[in-house]
Formats: C-alpha cells, sequence, structure tokens
C-alpha cells in the first residue's frame, strides 16, 4: 500500500470510527420512524418504508425528507439524534493511530457536526485530533454520495484530493472521492444503511479492512 503522498486523512465517522457492532444507527433509524410518523401522519410500516426509500433513492432519509416533504432538517436531527451513547466504548489504540498520521484529519459526515462530537466524545478521540468536523451542514445539506456533499468540504478544508484519503464504510460514497483521485478506504464489509448491499463492489474501493486501527498502523 502506498500512501505515502497522502497529506490530508478523511474519514467518515458512523461504522468507521466506531463498529458496526454498537448498533448506534439502529438506535437513529427506531427515532426516524418515530419521527415520520408523528411528522407525516403515517403507520409504522409506512414510515419504515419511506425511511429506507429515501436513503437509497437521495443518500440519507434527510435529504428524501427534505425533498419530498420540505423539513426542518435542524429540528429532524435533534430528535433523531438524541440517543444512548453509551454503547460505545473508549478506544485509545483507535487514538493512537490517528494522531501518528502525518498530515492533516478532518471527518467528513452525512450527521451533523455536534452529533459527531458526541461520538468522538464516547469514542474518547479528542476532537483536536482532527483538524475539522464537517457535517451535513457545511456540505449544505447535500449528503454523500451526492457529488455537492465534497465540493464545500474539499473547499472549507483546502485539501488537494491528489493527496488526500477518504475512508468509508458506505461504498456508494467512495465513488466521488475515487473520481477526485483520492486514495479509497472501505472499512466494514459494505453492509449499510436500510438495505445490506450484497456482493463485490466496484474499481472505486481501492483497498478495504475490518481493522481500522491496524490498517492505519500499518500506514506510519
Amino acid at each position: 500500500m502506498d500512501f505515502s503522498h497522502v497529506t490530508a486523512w478523511i474519514f467518515d465517522l458512523d461504522n468507521t470510527l466506531y463498529p458496526p457492532e454498537a448498533q448506534l444507527f439502529a438506535q437513529i433509524e427506531v427515532r426516524m420512524t418515530a419521527w415520520m410518523m408523528r411528522a407525516l401522519d403515517v403507520p409504522q410500516d409506512h414510515a419504515n418504508r419511506l425511511r429506507a426509500e429515501y436513503w437509497r433513492l437521495h443518500g440519507t432519509t434527510l435529504a428524501g425528507l427534505m425533498a419530498e416533504h420540505q423539513v426542518d432538517p435542524a429540528a429532524y436531527l435533534a430528535d433523531v439524534h438524541d440517543i444512548d451513547f453509551s454503547v460505545l466504548e473508549p478506544d485509545p489504540d483507535l487514538a493512537a493511530a490517528i494522531a501518528a498520521l502525518p498530515g492533516r484529519r478532518i471527518i467528513h459526515t452525512n450527521g451533523d457536526a455536534g452529533y459527531a462530537r458526541r461520538v468522538l466524545a464516547a469514542r474518547a478521540l479528542p476532537e483536536d485530533l482532527f483538524d475539522a468536523v464537517y457535517g451535513i451542514e457545511e456540505a449544505g445539506f447535500h449528503p454523500k454520495p451526492d457529488p455537492r456533499a465534497y465540493a464545500p468540504i474539499l473547499a472549507a478544508s483546502g485539501i488537494d484530493p491528489a493527496r488526500a484519503a477518504f475512508f468509508e464504510d458506505d461504498p456508494r460514497n467512495l465513488i466521488v472521492p475515487h473520481d477526485l483521485g483520492m486514495c479509497t478506504v472501505l472499512v466494514g464489509d459494505g453492509r449499510h444503511g436500510p438495505d445490506a448491499l450484497t456482493g463485490g463492489v466496484g474499481p472505486h474501493v481501492q483497498h478495504r479492512t475490518h481493522d481500522l486501527t491496524g490498517f492505519l498502523r500499518a500506514l506510519v
């Protein structure tokens, strides 16, 4: 693996900087469904179907709700991220591996930045470990994999894509980074969101790992 040219390290958050076994997103999905039942006045099965459909078609359920129902993203995010973070365990080994990376380190998540900071705190990943935390707000509420999600983050951070690496658990979200010339790393098995992905992934995934800490240690 040749990452010697990389001077910027971009990390997704959910199921990337914590293991999917924590089931954090399962909590969020329950709250998403409940929120949609209230806001759209639909039964649970309808809300669950819409949640999955909007994720597939729009990248996130929120993007679908904004496009189809003009919802207030701030109120929605505050509600669905009101979850129990105690299921996350501190990970000093991951913190040390990230700290050892040469160059800049940022987070780019489809969640909001406040939620990301609560995840980092629960994982004992100091916020100053990263040069910036960019949430969906900083991307103009355009979620990955929408190409419009990446340009504002690259502009704000001043990162040269040709010298960057992107770490993600959702293969869809690595297509644009790959096309921009980044090194791409799929963390986990590519199963993400309401519907587990099956089969292989495309050439936009250059590297795969189930052990992010070990992978990062091998680069330094």
